[in-house]
């Protein structure tokens, strides 16, 4: 054997690359890791900023969501709140009239199961936890009508559970809400 001082060069450099591509590695591991532990310590130690909630044994009896409270109203700033209720299998009301081209905030529960609650083609995408109100904002900006399926599966009925909403020109809509306190399709 011959002595190459050219391979012991060549093996050392090799050597330093994967030491230093090891500890790099290692590096961004920690860092994960370490990443990962803040958010678990910050999520458990600073929850959410606001959770509202119903008891959902007495929805339809009192507060918020009882029977005669539930669909479109129109409120002193000009925007419109929505409330509704979701149980096996179907969103009450079935039917919600809202105006084009207006802030909207729908506030929704479930009375019983975890629902989804989404209205097709908008950012309205979110879940109905029993206990829990989900507030999300909206606005529609031309007058449709649009599928409202629940979808997260809450039991044998769920391919049923549908709704609608009606979206409608803004001046019929206030000349509508003039004579009713909450609107549906079915107080139309």
């Amino acid at each position: 054997m011959t002595y190459d001082p050219g391979h012991i060069t060549g093996a050392m450099v090799a050597a330093r690359i994967e030491r230093r591509w090891t500890a790099i590695s290692i590096g961004i591991i920690a860092l994960l890791i370490v990443m990962a532990a803040y958010a678990g310590i910050h999520q458990a130690v600073m929850p959410q900023p606001r959770v509202e909630t119903a008891d959902p044994r007495t929805l339809h009896i009192a507060g918020e969501f009882i029977e005669s409270n539930l669909g479109s109203a129109v409120e002193p700033d000009g925007s419109v709140t929505v409330r509704a209720v979701g149980q096996q299998y179907s969103f009450t009301p079935q039917c919600i009239v809202v105006p084009a081209d207006t802030p909207i905030t729908i506030r929704a529960t479930s009375a019983d199961v975890v629902h989804g609650f989404l209205i097709e083609h908008s950012n309205v995408n979110t879940m109905l936890v029993p206990g829990y109100i989900s507030t999300i904002a909206t606005r529609f900006a031309t007058p449709s009508e649009r599928v409202m399926p629940c979808h997260e599966f809450c039991g044998a009925g769920h391919e049923g559970m549908w709704g609608r909403i009606k979206v409608i020109d803004k001046a019929t809509f206030m000349k509508l809400a003039a004579d009713r306190r909450r609107m549906t399709c079915v107080a139309q």
